[in-house]
């Protein structure tokens, strides 16, 4: 039995994000009916996270067991051939067979655009979220320190979230300024539902100046949803690297 291992990139904005749900459209989902094309096996695929609806990735990874002996580059190029023109397989490699994508990452690195400006450029609202106040990154710097490090992440979880603990390791949070774009690097042990989102509203709100940044500390230490700003939308943000 093989253990291959995906390396997949796709736009979000179509689907209900990775996990398969019964009434509506997966990443799973499609690259699974692809598979079972392909070798004739339902497989599972195990992914390194669930990224949400609407959410991208530019390097999501995912392993799967099979008893087929196609060639890898045969697999890649055949699973490309389905797939639909929104999500491809950029590398499939031999993974060691206890090789399990989601308990073995160590970190991941999300990346969350904003549009800084009064208008939306239609060449980038599908992978970028607007935001019309004038945002100084300055003060979202300083903020994001009060993040770095282990920490309960509580007041920047979701209420869905199921998780029983909402301690992470954030490693660290770059923010920079690209003209009318503003680029937020997120890297972690791991992230709770919505957090990186949740992040992101409250640094936005850190940056429109209804924050001050030493108030981001004081939102980590109630521990409480309410307190924190609100959820960035999906459509900025995208799953860059998984590090194992």
């Amino acid at each position: 039995m093989r253990n291959i291992k995906l390396t997949i990139r796709y736009d979000g904005t179509d689907y209900s994000g990775w996990q398969f749900q019964k009434n509506a459209t997966s990443i799973q989902e499609t690259i699974e009916s692809a598979l079972r094309k392909i070798t004739g096996e339902r497989t599972v695929l195990i992914a390194s996270g669930r990224t949400d609806a609407g959410v991208h990735a530019l390097a999501q990874v995912a392993n799967f067991h099979t008893a087929s002996k196609i060639p890898l580059k045969n697999l890649r190029m055949a699973l490309n051939s389905i797939l639909p023109d929104d999500m491809i397989i950029t590398r499939a490699e031999d993974a060691a067979p206890a090789f399990n994508s989601q308990k073995h990452a160590r970190s991941k690195l999300y990346r969350y655009t904003i549009y800084n400006k009064e208008f939306m450029d239609p060449f980038l609202k599908r992978y970028a979220s607007k935001c019309f106040f004038k945002l100084d990154i300055r003060p979202m710097k300083e903020s994001a320190k009060y993040l770095i490090g282990r920490r309960d992440f509580t007041s920047f979880r979701t209420k869905d979230d199921r998780v029983a603990s909402a301690v992470r390791t954030i490693k660290r949070i770059k923010i920079i300024r690209r003209g009318d774009l503003i680029y937020i690097d997120i890297e972690a042990d791991g992230f709770l539902y919505n957090m990186v989102r949740n992040i992101v509203g409250t640094l936005v709100d850190v940056g429109r100046g209804k924050l001050a940044p030493v108030d981001v500390k004081h939102i980590l230490s109630k521990k409480d949803k309410r307190s924190c700003g609100p959820t960035a939308s999906a459509s900025g943000l995208s799953l860059v690297k998984v590090r194992y």
